[in-house]
C-alpha cells in the first residue's frame, strides 16, 4: 500500500472550521498518517481543530489557494502527494483509487473527475455550466481533454512538479497544473470520484463570476508558451476584423458618399497589419515550440 509516509495529503484551507475534522479524520482512516493543513489565515478555529484531529498545520506566508500550494510543496518530503480541498465536498475513500495509476506506473498526475458522480445539490447550474466551458476551452486551446481540470481532488508524483513553473495565487491554480501537464507533456489520467454537497453551515470560497474570469485569464495567458498560434492568431483575428470593419466603412463613405476619412483609412490599414504580423508571429512561434518540444524529447 502507498499511504503513510509515502503520501502526503495536502489541504489548503480558510475559514474551515466546521468541516476540516471531518476530512482529516476520513483521511486517518483510510491510513494515511502525513496530513498537512496549510491555511491562509483563517479568522475562525480552522487551525486549531485541524492540530486537534492530528493534522499538521501551517498557516502560509501569503495569501490565495495557489501560493498556498506552492508554498506548501516545498515543505513535503513524501513521493506522492493528494491535492484536496478542506469543505467536505469530497469523500477520502476515493485516495485509493487517485493513487493506483500512480501505483501502477500508469500515471504521474491524477486528476479526479466530479462530473462521474455529481450528487444532487453539490453545483448550482450556473457552476456547472461554467466548469464545461472552461473545459471546452482548456480542450480547445492547449488540446488535452481532462474532464475536470477545475477539480480539488488530485494526485500526483512530486517530482513531476519540479517541472513546473507555477505562477497562479488563487482559484487559479487547478487551471495552471492542468495546463503544466499538457505543457511539459507529463502522463496524466483521470478517474472517476464523488462530488458531495457542500454542508449548510459551512460557507464557500469561491466567488464564480470573479473566479471564473481569473480561470479564463489563466488558460488564455499560459496559452503564450503552449499554443502561440492560438494565443498570437487570436488577437490577429481580432486586429483583421476591427480594420476589415473599419476599411469596409471607409470604402462605402467614399463610393456612395464622396466623403473621405483619411485618418480613420490609415488606422484601418495599421489594423490590418498589425493582424496579419501577429499571424504570421502566431506560425513562426508554434513551428519554434514544435522544434523545441521534439529537442526535448531526443534529449530525454
Amino acid at each position: 500500500m502507498m499511504q503513510g509516509e509515502d503520501v502526503c495529503i495536502l489541504i489548503p484551507t480558510l475559514d474551515e472550521s466546521r468541516t476540516i475534522g471531518e476530512v482529516v479524520d476520513g483521511f486517518h482512516e483510510q491510513g494515511f498518517t502525513d496530513v498537512l493543513v496549510i491555511d491562509g489565515g483563517s479568522t475562525d478555529d480552522t487551525r486549531a481543530v485541524a492540530e486537534k484531529h492530528g493534522a499538521r498545520v501551517v498557516q502560509q506566508s501569503g495569501s490565495g489557494k495557489g501560493q498556498a500550494v506552492q508554498e506548501a510543496l516545498g515543505m513535503v518530503e513524501s513521493e506522492y502527494v493528494i491535492l484536496v480541498d478542506g469543505d467536505g465536498t469530497y469523500d477520502p475513500a476515493d485516495a485509493p483509487k487517485l493513487l493506483e495509476p500512480l501505483r501502477e506506473g500508469q500515471a504521474e498526475h491524477v486528476i479526479g473527475n466530479r462530473f462521474a458522480d455529481m450528487r444532487d445539490g453539490s453545483m448550482t447550474r450556473f457552476n456547472r455550466l461554467g466548469n464545461r466551458l472552461i473545459n471546452r476551452a482548456f480542450r480547445y486551446i492547449h488540446g488535452r481533454d481532462f474532464k475536470d481540470i477545475l477539480s480539488g481532488y488530485r494526485a500526483f508524483s512530486l517530482e513531476s512538479t519540479e517541472r513546473f513553473h507555477l505562477q497562479a495565487t488563487g482559484f487559479g491554480i487547478e487551471t495552471e497544473l492542468a495546463v503544466e501537464c499538457a505543457k511539459y507533456d507529463v502522463t496524466t489520467t483521470v478517474v472517476p470520484i464523488t462530488y458531495r454537497p457542500r454542508p449548510e453551515d459551512s460557507d464557500t470560497n469561491l466567488h464564480p463570476l470573479r473566479d471564473g474570469a481569473v480561470i479564463f485569464a489563466t488558460l488564455y495567458r499560459l496559452a503564450k508558451t503552449n499554443n502561440p498560434l492560438f494565443y498570437f492568431g487570436s488577437l490577429g483575428v481580432l486586429s483583421l476584423l476591427f480594420g476589415g470593419g473599419l476599411a469596409t466603412y471607409v470604402g462605402i463613405e467614399w463610393f456612395r458618399y464622396s466623403v473621405s476619412h483619411e485618418v480613420l483609412a490609415v488606422v484601418a490599414g495599421v489594423a490590418i497589419l498589425f493582424g496579419v504580423q501577429l499571424i504570421m508571429f502566431g506560425v513562426l512561434s508554434d513551428m519554434i515550440l514544435a522544434l523545441h518540444r521534439e529537442q526535448l524529447r531526443r534529449l530525454e
